[in-house]
């Protein structure tokens, strides 16, 4: 037979169903968040270390010039270099049939076994090119779909300034290549960037590079030290033009990988405690005046032999009940949105398959997180009746002793209308319930700041880096370091109303304990195609005689103007020097290092070259400068930057919208719980006075204006400061997400404090019409027969 409180128990929950569903649902998000990012981001873990391990992605990578195939020896037998791998690597120009403009792809070879030792491609159709067919190629599964290739199609390549057409053998996944991006660019671009394969000898008489290499990887031991071996590694190649050698989390497809990993832990743990923490105040709240207005029946409970644990146990399992929902229902849909999710980074990253893990960990620890919200909730609201004796429980309380306060003279001399003054005086006698009702609708306006912002961030990032900084219409890369005079001879391309060259050469920064390797780029001090600048005021920053860093760059080798630095230019043998840093740029993109051309070339003892040329193109003659790329047998590749914004641009969009609906959707949900609950609980609590206004002579809608204007006036207190909670989380996520590649501005426009704070207010007025109802429906009479 049901135990009588049990019994009760089920009946508090079908008469609170709609409130303990909206506590619910707030539960369940954050149940659902935490299991959809951590199940998102351990299977894309998972996919990603099987896909290396599986492939044997390198530990360390490395370029030279031109190194002898016999070195591979050497560097095989560097303490902890347990495999190695030589190849060679460069870019060429592209003439695809269904492009006017010429691509750009990085043509690498394949040894004579056709199975590299390793960063090995995983076939996905076709077959791997055959030794000594010279116009064979294997390209990149994602290219060729971008371009609708099949088997035996061709298309050209210009490879040291021989132009041959090649035929597509087959189409491949790389471990090394799972975020495709060019030089020069920020964002996957599969028209207009492949990377192919073909047969080493092929390539080796193409480049000069017959019985060499200008690429490696290793792959590192057990135990080994991998600082170790990189300088091990740098010692060996410097000879032959090493330009560094880089541990695995540098490696650009594995850093953006890295990167979105780590988004998604920041997710995992920021977001789900927010709604566990509101869900906890609810459940106190709902349970603090169901307990409130039931304090006679449970000093009878007490009176006829019910123990202050049996009691205390009821609540708690109510919101135990309430809990459970929530967690089953975060559960089914987090469970969903993780493969969802899952599948489609496995797809954007281009994984040739998905390794979907879930662990019984994550789901123990939500369902534990999530009922411990609940059951904290409930605690807290049963503690301060349950203790009371039988006598005083079945007592009326106590009447509340009010004092005049600020407020209350405020009132006084503001002498408002009578239904204004019960409002404020409500709020000023119980200030803290009104508190933790603001702050519950404030949360709901944060969590909107923090995912909205993001979009005003890449609207000033863009800005900033398309506008301000980077006014070049194109990026024009040499196959190798020229001559100065190049920039001339661009400049009479068709087309070309303006060219600057530019020389970039990697080096290594150094400042006592701290250093990064990165390209310095020695540039003429009257260049304005591409410029340096500080972000803040927009005005130039000019090297003078020494150089200048990016504001990233320059912490995290915790230098300033003023401190000098120790630069050693890799490629060219004993070239240390010591610079001052004197200026700062801002950059989001990348970690940047200016020079001025001519102090560069002083300090190489070295004529002026130049890697690659910033052009502005007239928009007219594009494809008579596109046809004169395309044969130009220097020319390795050409970035179009109105493409690259474009490609950014659309990025950004294809997520803008199913984002804004979501978090909208959450806020609401936030926002209706907490106003939904508070409205209902103030109907219980007041239902006598209400009555009583009514039968006096007050209309419905100055009844209802004395019930819900304190939640509307507790709305307008709490947007604004959810705005500023929002704004303080979007600077915690800036920080947490900044990283080597990029950084994101702390940007949020109006339009997004606007749109957040009409969200919480429609929440709020959908949540006081459904109350508006049940007064509208109130019986006077039963109301009125009812005790307090």
């Amino acid at each position: 037979m049901m135990r009588v409180l049990d019994l009760k128990l089920l009946r508090d929950l079908r008469r609170l169903w709609t409130q303990s569903l909206a506590i619910a649902a707030v539960l369940a998000v954050g149940v659902m968040i935490m299991v959809m990012s951590n199940g998102a981001e351990r299977s894309l873990r998972e996919t990603r270390d099987t896909f290396y391990e599986r492939n044997r992605f390198g530990d360390i990578f490395a370029s030279a010039s031109r190194a002898p195939d016999a070195l591979a020896t050497d560097i095989l037998a560097i303490d902890g270099v347990a495999r190695v791998d030589t190849r060679i690597s460069t870019f060429a120009i592209l003439d695809i049939a269904d492009m006017i403009q010429p691509a750009m792809g990085q043509v690498l070879s394949l040894p004579s076994s056709g199975r590299p030792a390793m960063n090995v491609p995983t076939i996905t159709r076709g077959r791997m090119p055959e030794l000594g067919q010279r116009d064979e190629v294997l390209v990149n599964q994602n290219f060729a779909q971008a371009h609708g290739f099949s088997i035996g199609d061709q298309f050209g390549v210009t490879l040291n300034g021989q132009k041959r057409m090649l035929t597509i053998t087959g189409t491949a996944l790389s471990p090394e290549f799972i975020y495709t991006i060019g030089p020069n660019s920020i964002m996957p671009d599969d028209r207009r960037f492949g990377i192919l394969w073909m047969a080493e000898d092929v390539l080796g008489a193409a480049f000069n590079l017959t019985g060499a290499f200008n690429d490696v990887s290793v792959q590192l031991g057990r135990n080994a030290d991998p600082d170790a071996v990189t300088d091990a590694l740098d010692d060996l190649l410097k000879p032959y033009g090493g330009a560094g050698a880089f541990p695995r989390k540098d490696q650009i497809s594995n850093a953006f990988l890295d990167g979105e990993l780590k988004q998604l832990r920041v997710m995992a743990e920021v977001v789900p405690p927010i709604f566990l923490v509101i869900s906890a105040f609810l459940v106190n709240m709902v349970l603090g005046r169901l307990i409130a207005l039931e304090r006679e029946q449970i000093g009878l409970l007490k009176a006829l032999g019910y123990q202050r644990t049996e009691i205390s146990w009821h609540y708690i399992k109510l919101a135990l009940v309430i809990g459970c929902v929530g967690v089953g229902l975060g559960w089914t849909f987090g469970m969903l949105a993780s493969r969802g999710m899952a599948q489609l980074y496995a797809e954007f990253f281009h994984f040739p398959y998905l390794v979907f893990v879930q662990y019984p960990s994550i789901y123990a620890i939500s369902a534990g997180a999530g009922l411990m919200a609940a059951a904290l909730g409930a605690v807290g609201a049963v503690r301060r009746v349950v203790g009371l004796s039988p006598a005083v429980a079945m007592a009326p309380p106590a009447p509340t002793r009010f004092r005049r306060g600020v407020l209350d003279r405020l009132i006084l001399w503001l002498k408002p209308r009578q239904p204004t003054m019960m409002i404020l005086r409500s709020i000023g006698r119980w200030p803290f319930r009104a508190a933790l009702t603001t702050f519950g609708i404030a949360t709901s306006a944060s969590v909107m700041i923090a995912a909205l912002f993001m979009f005003d961030a890449m609207d000033e990032l863009l800005d900033v880096s398309f506008v301000q900084i980077n006014r070049q219409d194109a990026v024009l890369q040499f196959a190798e370091a020229r001559s100065d005079r190049v920039v001339q001879d661009v400049a009479h391309l068709p087309g070309v109303m303006a060219a600057e060259g530019v020389w970039s050469i990697p080096a290594r920064l150094t400042h006592g304990h701290l250093s990064r390797r990165i390209g310095v780029e020695g540039r003429q001090p009257g260049d304005t195609l591409s410029r340096v600048i500080d972000t803040d005021s927009l005005d130039l920053v000019r090297p003078e005689h020494g150089i200048v860093l990016a504001r990233r760059l320059a912490d995290h080798l915790d230098v300033g103007v003023g401190d000098a630095i120790e630069v050693e230019f890799l490629t060219i043998p004993d070239s240390r020097h010591k610079l001052i840093v004197t200026g700062l740029a801002g950059q989001y993109f990348g970690l940047g290092a200016y020079m001025e051309v001519t102090t560069l070339a002083r300090l190489l003892d070295r004529p002026v070259q130049i890697t690659h040329a910033n052009l502005l193109i007239d928009p007219a003659r594009e494809e008579a400068l596109f046809n004169a790329i395309k044969g130009a047998p220097a020319v390795a590749g050409l970035t179009l930057l109105a493409q690259v914004r474009q490609s950014f641009t659309d990025t950004i969009a294809q997520n803008a919208g199913m984002a804004t609906t979501i978090n909208s959707f959450l806020a609401a949900l936030i926002a209706i719980g907490v106003v939904y609950n508070s409205a209902r609980i103030q109907l219980s609590e007041r239902a006598r006075e209400l009555a009583s206004l009514r039968i006096l002579g007050f209309t419905r809608g100055e009844v209802s204006y004395i019930l819900l204007g304190e939640l509307f006036l507790l709305t307008l207190a709490a947007i604004p400061l959810g705005l500023l909670i929002g704004r303080l989380l979007a600077g915690a996520m800036v920080a947490s997400f900044d990283s080597d590649l990029y950084a994101i501005p702390l940007v949020v426009s109006r339009g997004t404090y606007m749109w957040a704070a009409g969200v919480v207010a429609a929440a709020s007025v959908v949540s006081a019409l459904i109350v508006r109802r049940r007064i509208d429906r109130m019986d006077l009479i039963a109301v009125m027969k009812t005790r307090e």
